[in-house]
């Protein structure tokens, strides 16, 4: 991966190798049961959000709202009040880890950075669901996720037609996007291919095999998120819950094809695969 800057809150924060970004799931219904952490279960917020810091996080991603295939719609208030338990109960721990909030309604994302204490935005839409997210995220000034996705977690996968190949398609898709962000003078954007989303188990497999041909064409950091999904546990006819092996290996494979931060549900495990690739490719580079 190249070397990027993000900046919170007007600090420069220097990237020089991958980072994980852990899941905080302020929500019920998250499709990992070990993943739901409720909003109004505010020791079971405060457990999560010291395990994710114990166990090395570089950013918190806190979510309201679960963007699962069949997921309830839920309102903006709910959202909020997720939102705000999720993010209160990191803060109350941590003044300086960068926290991410995951929301597709722009409503949510401005309380959240003007009010709440979150750096950055995590978009699962892309700015698909909701029209004025371009602008709130050009107003905040703050990194911006940008995922591709089509469109909405009702329909999204029977939306998983790419003519010129997977990785292409999401390539000119988020092309587009990354424009429309540019006009409005959004520069800070990281790029999440968006594993699962409109893309069937082969399909995902095949873009984890494009990423470095995505990194090429979109010139962004790469976020990848794939932690204990479908890809993982389908093709071995297990649950979520017995996926963290699978998982592993597909953040090893994310690495060697140059993503730059891995979403994760396990910290320790991720931290540790970060570590040791490290350590391999420093090793690769004495020998050469």
């Amino acid at each position: 991966m190249k070397q990027f800057s993000l900046n919170f809150r007007g600090r420069s924060h220097r990237v020089d190798g991958p980072i994980v970004m852990g899941i905080m799931n302020a929500t019920p219904d998250s499709f990992y049961a070990g993943s739901r952490t409720p909003a109004d279960a505010g020791d079971a917020l405060r457990r999560r959000a010291a395990v994710l810091l114990e166990q090395g996080a570089d950013v918190i991603d806190v979510g309201g709202y679960s963007t699962r295939p069949g997921a309830p719609e839920v309102s903006v208030s709910e959202e909020l009040r997720r939102v705000e338990a999720g993010i209160g109960a990191v803060r109350r721990l941590s003044s300086s880890i960068p926290v991410s909030v995951d929301t597709f309604r722009s409503e949510v994302a401005k309380e959240a950075v003007l009010n709440l204490g979150a750096d950055m935005v995590n978009d699962v839409s892309g700015g698909l669901l909701d029209a004025g997210m371009f602008d709130a995220v050009a107003d905040l000034k703050v990194p911006y996720v940008l995922t591709h996705m089509r469109g909405t977690p009702a329909d999204m996968s029977s939306r998983t037609d790419y003519p010129q190949g997977v990785a292409a398609g999401v390539a000119a898709e988020l092309s587009g996007k990354l424009r429309e962000l540019a006009l409005r003078g959004v520069s800070d954007v990281i790029v999440d291919p968006g594993f699962g989303f409109a893309k069937t188990v082969g399909q995902n497999y095949e873009l984890m095999a494009g990423l470095p041909e995505l990194g090429r064409l979109l010139q962004r950091p790469i976020l990848v998120g794939v932690s204990r999904k479908s890809m993982v546990y389908r093709p071995l006819g297990i649950s979520p819950s017995d996926a963290l092996p699978g998982t592993i290996v597909l953040n090893t494979l994310a690495l060697e094809r140059g993503a730059a931060i891995l979403r994760v549900h396990d910290v320790a495990e991720a931290v540790q695969a970060v570590a040791v690739w490290k350590r391999f490719n420093e090793a690769c580079s004495v020998i050469s």
